[in-house]
């Protein structure tokens, strides 16, 4: 069982990480699956898709006592069928990771820092961020990583189609840590603007950036 990382946040929400180690076989004995939903799973022809939409459902085994029905809605936001709890889900080929909270919406994104990131800033990044960003190579991607995640996980808690990364979502200049807070603006078409405050962990070459509320 490679649970990477389980803890109630400050805010009440839970995280859980998954460090996906197994086999398909060997995730598919660890949890039990919805038929309805692993037919759906067998049908990605990519093996490290499945076993990452199996790691997601090992995750949930953690979280809940009973067995609970993930399904999405139109705009691709998961939900869960039979619990009263919001949920927000991210995956790369080495880590799942999940968080829920009974009340409040969420976003969260993990991104492995051995991809590049450099396309990033021009098609994400407004003028202010570009500024921010550091000269050396390997703390560039790492920013970049951060701006990259912390956008996606507000397009998430937002659940809009059409986003501007760059011109709807703003990123204030932060410091490269190994945990730290951001603080962020999701500006409306009409104008009216939501602050957020994320939190973010990098671990094993990987960026893992979350919101609630």
């Amino acid at each position: 069982m490679a649970l990477y990382l389980h803890k109630t946040l400050d805010n009440d929400a839970e995280l859980l990480v998954w460090q996906v180690t197994e086999s398909e076989k060997e995730l598919k004995e660890l949890c039990s699956i919805p038929s309805d939903e692993l037919e759906e799973i067998e049908m990605f022809k990519s093996e490290s898709q499945r076993r990452q939409k199996l790691a997601v459902r090992c995750l949930l085994e953690v979280a809940f006592d009973e067995k609970v029905y993930l399904n999405h809605h139109d705009n691709g936001q998961p939900f869960i069928e039979n619990e009263a709890i919001n949920i927000s889900i991210t995956h790369t080929e080495k880590y799942v990771a999940i968080i829920l909270h009974k009340e409040d919406e969420l976003g969260i994104d993990i991104e492995s820092l051995d991809r590049d990131f450099s396309a990033v800033e021009s098609k994400a990044l407004n003028e202010d961020e570009i500024e921010d960003l550091e000269t050396d190579k390997k703390e560039k991607n790492e920013q970049l990583a951060i701006y990259w995640c912390a956008k996606e996980a507000i397009f998430k808690r937002m659940g809009s189609s059409k986003v501007d990364f760059a011109e709807q979502i703003e990123v204030e200049s932060f410091n490269l840590r190994r945990e730290g807070e951001l603080e962020a603006t999701f500006i409306h078409k009409d104008g009216f603007e939501e602050e957020f405050e994320l939190e973010y962990l990098t671990f094993d070459r990987h960026v893992l950036v979350w919101l609630v509320g």
